[in-house]
């Protein structure tokens, strides 16, 4: 199933199989890193996601279809993994993440977080949980209103620039957390009093996601 994987990293393909992953959102940036974690032979990833598709996820979503409208996101994860992994593992969590769950949710099991969510108080209560108890995490910060998707990059949060999204968490958080790994654009956002999204951007900004974290699984 992965031969094509094990031409590139051998043997290291064992390790990617044991990786134990937690996934906040299955939208549009999730949806992309989930599909790359499962199509690069992770096997064991929890999702939290309380939402349903919506007819305006269409554009972008990798996981809504007109079937899957209405239908609860991390159901439609698990059934797409069956269709792609038998073996793996998944646990959908039907939650939304908030500041109070986050101590029963979130635990050292996990090799890595991802932060694919789009509410800006979670995001910094896990910058700051999982800072404060050593765990891994990567953030992705704000995808709407762009369109060049070679702007993207990774680096500490106090690095970042042009990113509206960027800003509030970074000016809410004290210093000692802003070395938190943060996915990021330094595209000047286009201003037009909504959010609109292109396609191409959360599918870059997923996958650059899922190779950063599958790159520090192999170290």
């Amino acid at each position: 199933m992965f031969n094509r994987l094990e031409l590139l990293i051998g043997n290291n393909l064992k390790k990617l199989k044991k990786a134990n992953i937690l996934l906040i959102g299955l939208g549009g940036v999730g949806g992309y890193v989930f599909e790359c974690l499962i199509r690069s032979g992770i096997e064991n990833i929890t999702v939290i996601d309380y939402d349903k598709f919506e007819i305006t996820n269409l554009n972008r979503q990798i996981l809504a279809t007109n079937k899957t409208l209405n239908k609860n996101k991390t159901d439609i994860a698990l059934k797409r993994t069956l269709t792609i992994n038998p073996n793996a593992h998944i646990k959908p969590i039907k939650i939304a993440l908030k500041e109070e769950n986050i101590k029963e949710l979130i635990n050292n099991s996990y090799d890595y977080i991802i932060d694919a969510c789009d509410d800006v108080k979670t995001k910094i209560s896990l910058i700051k949980y999982t800072k404060d108890n050593n765990l891994k995490l990567i953030s992705c910060m704000g995808t709407a209103n762009k369109k060049n998707p070679l702007l993207f990059k990774i680096t500490n949060l106090d690095k970042t620039y042009n990113d509206p999204l960027a800003k509030k968490i970074r000016t809410s958080l004290p210093k000692r957390y802003l070395n938190t790994k943060v996915l990021w654009s330094s595209e000047v956002p286009i201003n037009k009093g909504s959010l609109g999204t292109f396609c191409a951007i959360p599918m870059t900004a997923g996958s650059i996601i899922a190779q950063y974290v599958i790159n520090e699984l192999l170290k």
